[in-house]
């Protein structure tokens, strides 16, 4: 018991207004989707009243490029080569950011500090193909270097098995 007010007293929020060290707590909420805690807090000396957020940090491992070298996975490099793809696609750009975030909950559920870039251009592509297929193939065009028009049409065959399987 004693060891927990320690780490408590020794954690609290300092106040953005007079820099005190003594807030208290007066109401906590989950806000998105469970994933943030709000947190609405008084200042113990001055009595200024502000709210606070508390966000899970979960690291995203780092790349593992096709020639060995690593680099930290960059989210705004995610986005712009999605968004290029999809550029003047019927895609919204909540239904782009949604599967951004399904993309970086499945790199964070590997568990692992590092994955090979292949495994993140496979679910750009998993994604993309869910999104828009003229996307996907955009993407695939490039990620996996089609040479020629055979290229193409084999991946727009397998679209189309899919599509058929489905259906």
């Amino acid at each position: 018991m004693t060891e927990s007010i320690i780490i408590e007293s020794v954690l609290t929020m300092h106040c953005p207004f007079c820099s005190a060290q003594d807030t208290k707590v007066i109401d906590s909420r989950l806000v998105a989707d469970g994933n943030q805690i709000r947190r609405r807090r008084e200042c113990l000396t001055c009595s200024e009243r502000f709210t606070t957020y508390e966000t899970a940090e979960l690291l995203i491992p780092r790349l593992v490029k096709r020639d060995g070298s690593r680099e930290p996975f960059h989210e705004d490099k995610l986005r712009a080569g999605m968004a290029r793809a999809l550029e003047k696609r019927p895609v919204s750009v909540e239904q782009l950011e949604e599967a951004i975030s399904r993309i970086k909950h499945r790199l964070r559920a590997t568990g692992e500090r590092e994955v090979k870039s292949l495994v993140l251009g496979e679910e750009v592509m998993r994604e993309l193909q869910q999104l828009d297929e003229i996307a996907y193939i955009r993407f695939a065009s490039v990620y996996r270097h089609f040479k020629d028009l055979n290229e193409f049409r084999e991946e727009i065959e397998k679209l189309e098995t899919v599509e058929r399987s489905k259906n």
